[in-house]
């Protein structure tokens, strides 16, 4: 099927969104029942500072969560935070003081004064437009907004209108309180109506994971194989990474490590996101020339530059794997949806 889905259903009865791209599954967000969201926002106390590790760690009841700018802080201090990532395994989620507060059209950031309009948005006369739509509604507030790309075209009462809920959000984060959460972050389906901004057809009845192929395709990201052109790549996890192997198939030529590798490099960003990889990540590709190091680069480069994660490419091992970091922000497909649960 050609053109844009986006389904929100459930999977497991779980809340589940999923992104299908000409008939291919893109994106996929699943809900975790008693995991914290990135994005939630609790009032903790100051425990301890953690020697050597230049952070300290707060609680509120039971929930623990690590605070590296810890300058300042007092033990028993109580501070409003938010959750950055999802937490690696047996270690608190780490949170910030730097509160943002995310709609469709808006990002609120009450600690960082200024109205920014996003790069994508080009015209000055629409730039201006907006500008003024968030000044007015901020109101002599000396906050922040970041206005996103879905602003483009969108009307003034719309905007404005977000801009009120999230301000109103925000305005009940920072009142005084009692320690504990104060919002649990969004959920699958608010998370892509607000993310996946792509013009789409959204369909939301019950079994819209069945009967448009996403079932089929959680299916095949159960195991670690993943094609690639007539390339295969190798997704494993492992407790200190995520070890990808990269094979060339039949083709034996000289040009097929090349060749190869550069769809692996394509590939890989989306095989990484729909098994909610992040972390650490080692990519073992096919043995090729070091001349050609440049070409794989630049592909992998342009792959991780159309990918909504954050992933820093580090460049080469001294053994000739590649390295980079890949923030957490989801979690693994392991851990929101089992096997068995399919």
């Amino acid at each position: 099927m050609k053109g844009t889905q986006i389904i929100l259903d459930h999977v497991a009865g779980r809340e589940a969104a999923a992104r299908m791209v000409d008939g291919r599954l893109d994106d996929l967000l699943i809900d975790a029942p008693g995991i914290l969201r990135p994005g939630a926002i609790w009032r903790a106390k100051a425990e301890r500072q953690a020697k050597g590790q230049g952070g300290i760690f707060l609680a509120a009841g039971d929930q623990r969560f690590w605070f590296r700018q810890a300058k300042g802080v007092a033990p028993g201090e109580a501070l409003v935070v938010q959750v950055t990532s999802y937490a690696e395994v047996e270690k608190a989620p780490p949170v910030t003081r730097a509160l943002t507060f995310k709609s469709r059209y808006v990002i609120v950031t009450p600690d960082a004064p200024g109205v920014n309009v996003a790069r994508s948005i080009r015209d000055d006369d629409e730039r201006d437009r907006l500008k003024l739509a968030a000044l007015e509604a901020l109101d002599g507030r000396d906050w922040g907004l970041i206005l996103r790309s879905s602003c483009m075209g969108a009307e003034e009462a719309a905007i404005s209108e977000d801009i009120a809920t999230m301000i109103d959000t925000a305005e009940a984060a920072l009142s005084e309180g009692e320690v504990g959460e104060i919002h649990p972050g969004d959920g699958p389906h608010i998370t892509a109506w607000r993310e996946w901004t792509t013009p789409a057809e959204v369909i939301t009845e019950p079994g819209g994971f069945e009967t448009h192929g996403v079932l089929d395709a959680l299916a095949e990201l159960q195991g670690p194989r993943e094609r690639a052109g007539e390339a295969t790549l190798y997704v494993e996890p492992t407790r200190a990474l995520v070890a990808v192997d990269v094979n060339t198939g039949g083709d034996m030529s000289p040009a097929a490590a090349l060749k190869a590798n550069i769809a692996a490099a394509k590939a890989l960003p989306r095989a990484l996101r729909l098994r909610g990889l992040g972390g650490r990540v080692v990519v073992d590709f096919a043995p090729m020339p070091k001349g050609q190091r440049k070409q794989l680069e630049q592909s992998l480069k342009a792959a991780f530059r159309a990918d909504p994660i954050e992933t820093v490419l580090a460049g080469w091992t001294p053994l000739g794997q590649y390295e980079m970091q890949r923030k957490r922000e989801r979690l693994p497909l392991s851990l929101t949806l089992p096997e068995e649960a399919l």
